[in-house]
């Protein structure tokens, strides 16, 4: 499930003190998991669990087509 990927991710980032952390659309090129959805579980669960620490990495989202960089920015201005 993709939104446990991000919630583990960001979890070993925090406990290894990073300062930020990159994330692909996880899920969406060989799985086919819509971009759309994809890109609301991601900013979800990443807004969730920064919003509970106090120490937070920045958190990247990788956009590698136009099409998914307006996705993402379109989930992000929400």
């Amino acid at each position: 499930m993709p939104a446990n990927c991000y919630r583990n991710s960001l979890q070993l980032a925090v406990e290894h003190a990073c300062r930020s952390v990159a994330f692909p659309s996880i899920s969406t090129g060989a799985y086919g998991y819509p971009l759309p959805a994809a890109a609301e579980i991601a900013v979800r669960i990443v807004r969730e669990f920064l919003a509970g620490e106090d120490f937070a990495p920045d958190a990247l989202f990788c956009c590698f087509s136009a099409d998914a960089l307006a996705i993402c920015r379109a989930v992000l201005g929400k």
